[in-house]
């Protein structure tokens, strides 16, 4: 699904770029490939509370660069890391989910409508949920 174990080093300096590309530095340089997922699905529903909050006020500009960061981390971050060759139909069904979630949020903004970015939060937040599960399970068997 993501990029082979033997160039984790590699993946994580790309997914360690990415996440700087959107916008946060603190613990990239530390962290696990699977931590820099995490971290930009965490990413990912701040910039969604962050776009509801403007979306709310009125603070049209807040509303477009938080959105804007959700799309990135979806794009650039996400999807990018997926490897559809080895990932198979997973892989091939997660760029699909990305692509859908993208286009919400791009909607979301267009048409000022919180249900999208609420749908695009309830989409997500299964993917960062079995993450997480994943990192957990992963640690148990390490020891």
């Amino acid at each position: 699904m993501f990029a082979p174990a033997a160039a984790s080093r590699t993946a994580s300096n790309v997914f360690a770029s990415v996440y700087r590309q959107v916008g946060v530095d603190t613990g990239v340089a530390s962290a696990s490939p699977h931590q820099l997922v995490l971290m930009l699905f965490d990413g990912f529903r701040d910039a969604l509370a962050q776009a509801h909050g403007a979306m709310q006020s009125g603070q049209v500009d807040v509303k477009g660069r938080a959105i804007g960061r959700a799309v990135r981390i979806v794009d650039e971050g996400l999807k990018a890391a997926l490897n559809l060759e080895a990932g198979g139909k997973l892989a091939s069904d997660l760029q699909a989910l990305y692509a859908y979630v993208t286009l919400r949020l791009t909607q979301a903004n267009l048409r000022n409508d919180p249900a999208a970015l609420e749908e695009c939060g309830r989409l997500m937040e299964p993917l960062r949920t079995a993450w997480v599960g994943i990192g957990a399970a992963a640690s148990t068997a390490a020891q």
